[in-house]
């Protein structure tokens, strides 16, 4: 397995975004990128590979299947697209009928590296991955809530006029409707969210604010579907971030989509949790501390996927 070679697999407006952010992330010295539409592929591999003399020596290539074998990450974008008021539940069923498609091939080249889901609803398309690879649950990742994170540390920087890296606060459960706000667990360099943003004076309506600022996270992607169509700029860094985790072997917690198997009381689906990540996929689920109303919550997300998850077929040749 080379740790420093990447596959991607579809080169729509996520994949093609997520293949520049790694070409420039030095991370990698071999990328294949695979779609339904070779011609597309090729065009994609050629644009890239034109801009690396400014960069890092990198190969790119269009390639096929068989050239995933000794890839150290594998990243699933391909899927249908999200449309303006559709959940990223709805969108459930296209994209399993392509993840029957594509893990059966993924599978039959033995791979050793790291199956990394994009493609939405993402936390049901890594269970389902999980299941049709027979890969180790440590090997199957999805991005989770870690764009949905970013978000949501990235509107409280605003409110309290402070640099959103000196926030830990996470977003966790289903990446889509029914995500929830760890609020208990936020802190700012040590202090927790309530008492600074009272060193501050910027919540002066604490409880309103920290709904409408759940809600923005929340409800980001629709606002920016309606307005440009797709979302691809935000996943595209936070894929780079999770990939630099894990070819930099650096233990870095980050709220990934992973196999829960009693964190909780929830078990048998990906769920959205802060994780240790390295080399080798996800090393642990955090047991992330969460008050009553909070662990309620994680579990109603739970039950949501869990009965998208109970009407499913995932038998590969259905």
């Amino acid at each position: 397995m080379n740790i420093q070679k990447v596959g991607m697999i579809g080169c729509g407006f996520v994949g093609a975004t997520c293949a520049f952010s790694l070409v420039q992330s030095g991370l990698f010295s071999e990328m294949v990128l695979i779609d339904a539409n070779r011609e597309k592929a090729i065009g994609e591999a050629m644009d890239l590979s034109h801009g690396t003399s400014y960069l890092a020596p990198m190969k790119i290539y269009a390639g096929d299947y068989s050239d995933l074998k000794d890839a150290g990450l594998i990243i699933i974008t391909a899927g249908a697209n999200q449309k303006p008021d559709e959940t990223r539940l709805d969108l459930v069923k296209r994209n399993v009928a392509i993840f029957k498609d594509i893990i059966p091939k993924i599978k039959a080249q033995n791979c050793e590296g790291i199956l990394l889901i994009v493609s939405n609803p993402v936390d049901i398309l890594t269970y389902v991955a999980y299941k049709l690879s027979g890969f180790p649950a440590s090997r199957v990742i999805g991005s989770g809530t870690v764009l949905d994170t970013a978000r949501f540390k990235y509107l409280l920087g605003e409110r309290l006029n402070v640099d959103s890296r000196n926030i830990h606060a996470y977003i966790i459960g289903e990446h889509g409707d029914s995500e929830l706000a760890v609020w208990s667990q936020a802190m700012v360099a040590g202090i927790h969210i309530n008492h600074f943003s009272e060193l501050r004076g910027s919540f002066n309506h604490h409880q309103e604010v920290m709904q409408e600022i759940y809600e923005d996270v929340r409800d980001s992607a629709y606002e920016i579907i309606k307005r440009k169509g797709a979302t691809y700029y935000g996943i595209a860094v936070a894929v780079k971030r999770i990939a630099e985790a894990i070819v930099r072997n650096q233990h870095t917690i980050l709220p990934v989509s992973t196999l829960m198997t009693g964190q909780f009381g929830i078990s048998d689906l990906c769920l959205s949790i802060p994780s240790v990540l390295c080399q080798n996929g996800v090393e642990m689920v955090v047991d992330l501390y969460l008050n009553d109303d909070e662990t309620k919550k994680l579990q109603a997300s739970a039950k949501a996927l869990s009965e998208v998850i109970a009407d499913l077929d995932l038998d590969p040749a259905a």
